[in-house]
């Protein structure tokens, strides 16, 4: 019997001391990590829920660890991660962002490249079935434009003013995780199967609630306590058509995740 595991990342706010003052204040994060715990928890998923203070760059990446050393093949993995969403210029010349730019989950402690989550997610065996459903501002490749569309109500972004801030500051930080991290890198370029349901493109802003960010709220929704039937990219779909043309949820793969997986109905451990 396959074994699923679940991590639910809900952030209101930042450290003000982390992000030079800036706190990112946001009301239904903490609410998407608890709604969707309870619904991987229905379905058959241990669960860990990080709330604010908890969701740091450690404790994300301790679980994620802890979670690809327990799964095997056949097993998996689910991500949901709630709070703000971020954009970093890629100064290493890579051909992997067209738009020159890493996104970022805006952790509680720092910004966490999308770079980073590849690589957690690399830890996993083979035939690791890896789920991320991602309620953030710039989240269409998270796991690629400044100046998209707003959002209605609060955005779940930083600022441009703060990311250029923190930009100036970071920036050898930054270069030097990117370094580390293309060395760590599979020589052969193969990367983990994973399959991403984002709450908007990489060049739009996610929309805040007040109980549940749109997206999430979108996905409830359609998931109608367990009503729903059909595979990922049915549930894509029906999530895109609850929400404005503002903010498209994407469908993005990186690896080959096969068919079965694909046509396999949402949260089927």
């Amino acid at each position: 019997m396959a074994t699923g595991l679940a991590l639910h990342v809900g952030l209101n706010s930042v450290d003000p001391a982390r992000y030079e003052g800036w706190e990112g204040t946001l009301v239904a994060c903490e609410n998407d990590a608890h709604d969707m715990a309870r619904l991987a928890r229905t379905a058959g998923f241990e669960s860990t829920v990080l709330l604010t203070p908890d969701g740091t760059v450690a404790n994300v990446t301790t679980v994620l660890a802890d979670a690809a050393a327990r799964l095997g093949p056949g097993d998996i993995m689910l991500v949901t991660y709630s709070g703000h969403g971020g954009q970093l210029p890629d100064a290493t010349g890579s051909d992997d962002e067209p738009d020159a730019l890493d996104e970022t989950l805006v952790l509680y402690d720092r910004q966490f490249l999308d770079d980073e989550v590849q690589q957690a997610f690399s830890a996993f065996a083979d035939d690791v079935r890896i789920v991320t459903l991602f309620d953030c501002c710039h989240s269409g490749s998270s796991i690629e434009l400044p100046g998209g569309p707003e959002a209605d109500g609060t955005a779940r972004h930083m600022p441009e003013p703060e990311q250029r801030q923190l930009y100036a500051r970071d920036r050898e930080f930054y270069t030097e995780l990117r370094r580390s991290l293309a060395e760590a890198a599979p020589r052969d370029g193969a990367g983990p199967d994973v399959l991403l349901v984002s709450a908007c493109q990489d060049n739009q802003v996610a929309s805040d609630g007040d109980v549940n960010g749109a997206f999430t709220e979108a996905l409830l929704k359609v998931w109608d306590d367990g009503a729903f039937r059909g595979g990922y990219r049915d549930f894509h779909r029906a999530i895109q058509r609850r929400l404005p043309p503002t903010q498209s949820p994407n469908l993005y793969l990186t690896g080959t995740p096969d068919q079965e997986f694909l046509g396999q109905r949402p949260f089927t451990v």
